[in-house]
């Protein structure tokens, strides 16, 4: 009997497992994040994110997407993208930062990586680098098991996470993870 007690607490506990993105500035700029779900998949509403603070987003189950962030007063248009497919494939979520529509946006997305702290981490302080899309075929896409990830935003030439270079050696996958294919 307490084997099934347990078993139905651990069941319920992953069934309320939520997804979410944390998006954290690193300088004094407001952003707004502006998300793009794949066709068909649930919206997601565009936040501001305050110069210096962070916002916690909830993201639908099984959503694949993208965002991107436009500095308060700057015009709408998309740059560096942080993408990602959440409960994907062996229920894993794959992501990534892509350079692939704007390379010189240098104060958008900068970096990605699961909210626990661990590896592995897509993107870089400072744009370019070797851990980020730039085109189609680059094999740059990560995946956790953890449903909860962490998003860099802006330029204060301080290193957003511990003090690591940009070059990761965590594997890396093809785009189709992340595009849900």
């Amino acid at each position: 009997m307490q084997f099934s007690i347990f078993s139905l607490l651990g069941s319920a506990a992953l069934a309320a497992a939520t997804n979410t993105v944390t998006f954290k500035s690193l300088d004094d700029v407001t952003r707004t994040v502006h998300f793009t779900p794949n066709s068909g998949l649930a919206s997601v509403e565009s936040v501001d994110v305050p110069g210096n603070g962070e916002v916690k987003v909830e993201i639908p189950e099984a959503w694949i997407g993208n965002w991107y962030a436009v500095s308060e007063g700057a015009d709408n248009a998309a740059g560096m993208l942080g993408e990602v497919a959440f409960n994907g494939w062996n229920g894993l979520t794959y992501f990534d930062v892509s350079a692939i529509v704007d390379p010189s946006d240098h104060s958008g997305v900068k970096k990605m990586w699961p909210a626990s702290g661990s590896d592995p981490i897509s993107g870089c302080d400072f744009f370019p680098c070797p851990n980020a899309y730039y085109l189609p075929d680059d094999v740059q896409t990560k995946v956790t098991s953890e449903t909860d990830l962490i998003c860099t935003l802006g330029n204060n030439g301080v290193i957003s996470r511990r003090d690591v270079d940009d070059h990761h050696e965590s594997p890396s996958y093809k785009r189709d993870f992340v595009q849900g294919k």
